[in-house]
């Protein structure tokens, strides 16, 4: 199909060019291997992927920290990132640097070989864990993610709780994330949310923070299976016929870089999939001095930008809108 102009639609709602403003969050995309193959992933993750920041990459991040004071968020991504080689060193070095640091998490992977004391470590340095549950029954989750998947969520939770995490006024924050099954947008965020607190105590004694919905973005594992159903084409329009023009100013590329596993630069991470380099020019690591010159730059745009302004709007903070 002839995929819809993104620009040509921000032009026409005098929204064009979209731009940086100030960095405030870093999100490293650590390591593609994960313990899980789910059939939404735009990373297309799985046991088999070796990909993996090397050491030296993992200390110029921290450097770069430390020269970008404006940048109060570490987001540890994948992959399962705490299957990475230096998950715990860039968690310390952040939290040394007084970030936020952000584990976004599978929950299963905590019953990894080698993972029995990533709870506590994590709780240990008040990591903040937004942990995948696309839903609160074990047919809807176990049909994305895979067989078994669910009870050992739902044990990872349990585990999280007694540790604190999600508990009313806790400083270890627990975050959950929804995202559709199938060529649908997600419904209203706080009505899901107020659903989920109800469903998850009531039948598992669960408790979590807050519920970010995200929208499934029509690129790799999840693209090739909209084209396998036949839905590509329709689930396109669906995005582009609820263009949002309030969710602009407040898309995640317009405060946060993605950082890949061998140092390039991107937008977002989404962005960083399709290996569209940040403001379409190809930057790394080494290349700046610091995240704060990011200010004003161009932002790097694709038909896939549909997802993230569709609707209430989606980010990796859950509905913009």
């Amino acid at each position: 199909m002839n995929l819809p102009d993104f620009d040509r639609t921000l032009r026409r709602k005098d929204l064009f060019p979209l731009v940086r403003g100030p960095v405030t969050a870093l999100q490293v995309n650590s390591t593609k291997r994960c313990n899980l193959a789910c059939h939404h992933c735009h990373v297309e993750s799985s046991p088999k992927r070796t990909e993996a920041m090397d050491r030296r990459t993992s200390e110029r991040i921290l450097e770069l920290l430390a020269a970008s004071p404006g940048v109060e968020v570490l987001d540890l991504t994948g992959g399962a990132p705490e299957l990475h080689e230096h998950f715990r060193y860039l968690v310390s070095g952040g939290r040394e640097l007084g970030c936020r640091v952000i584990d976004r998490c599978n929950l299963t992977v905590l019953y990894e070989p080698g993972q029995e004391d990533t709870a506590e470590f994590l709780a240990e340095h008040e990591v903040e864990v937004v942990a995948s549950l696309p839903c609160y029954t074990k047919e809807n989750v176990e049909q994305q993610r895979g067989r078994n998947v669910f009870d050992k969520s739902i044990e990872a939770l349990r585990w999280l709780n007694r540790l604190g995490y999600g508990r009313p006024g806790s400083p270890l924050v627990l975050d959950l994330v929804y995202n559709p099954l199938g060529a649908t947008l997600p419904p209203a965020q706080a009505e899901l949310e107020l659903r989920y607190h109800k469903e998850l105590r009531d039948l598992f004694g669960i408790e979590f923070h807050r519920l970010y919905t995200l929208t499934n973005m029509p690129i790799k594992r999840f693209a090739d299976m909209l084209i396998r159903r036949g839905e590509y084409e329709a689930y396109y329009s669906l995005l582009v016929n609820h263009f949002n023009p309030e969710a602009v100013p407040h898309l995640m590329c317009r405060d946060l870089v993605s950082v890949g596993y061998d140092g390039e630069l991107y937008d977002c991470d989404f962005n960083q999939m399709l290996e569209l380099p940040i403001g379409h020019v190809r930057r790394t690591i080494w290349d700046i001095e610091e995240l704060d010159k990011l200010d004003g730059n161009p932002i790097a745009t694709g038909p896939h930008c549909f997802g993230c302004t569709a609707g209430s709007g989606s980010s990796c903070g859950g509905s913009l809108v």
